[in-house]
């Protein structure tokens, strides 16, 4: 099979380390140095398929774009909640997945809402049902609606 491209790559390690880092409390600076110097180097897969090799460059834009614009990423997630429900009751994966697509569609123009949408639309297939991914998929629309009209 082929590789997956690597901002795809880029897309999921930047998902994995803004769940390390809410997770353990590690800044954005550490986990982009320690994904850069010891995890890319490795022949990374998924689903035991390989990898591409990652776009380290666009990984730590998401990175360290998620912390530097949090508040409002939060905030337009928030609004695709439902009723009721708060930001920290979703499980710490599907915050990393969410974060990462609305900043890419908040502060990305050149990466097609399609695109983006899709590809953190895998990423949640490989952790969660329907019922999350469906979320998901509604969320990052929504979001995707109000920030690229």
């Amino acid at each position: 099979m082929s590789a997956i491209r690597a901002r795809s790559v880029a897309r999921l390690a930047a998902v994995q380390a803004l769940y390390q880092m809410e997770v353990s409390g590690v800044g954005a600076e550490a986990v982009v140095r320690e994904f850069t110097e010891h995890r890319f180097d490795r022949a990374m897969e998924q689903e035991g398929e390989p990898l591409a090799q990652a776009d380290e460059a666009y990984f730590a834009d998401i990175v360290r774009g998620v912390v530097a614009d949090q508040a409002a990423i939060d905030r337009a997630i928030v609004k695709r909640l439902a009723t009721g429900w708060r930001l920290e009751r979703l499980d710490a994966t599907l915050r990393a997945i969410l974060r990462g697509g609305a900043w890419e569609l908040m502060r990305r123009p050149d990466a097609p809402k399609e695109v983006v949408i899709d590809e953190y639309l895998e990423i949640a297939k490989s952790f969660f049902d329907a019922t999350e991914t469906g979320f998901v998929n509604g969320a990052l629309d929504g979001i995707a609606r109000d920030e690229r009209p």
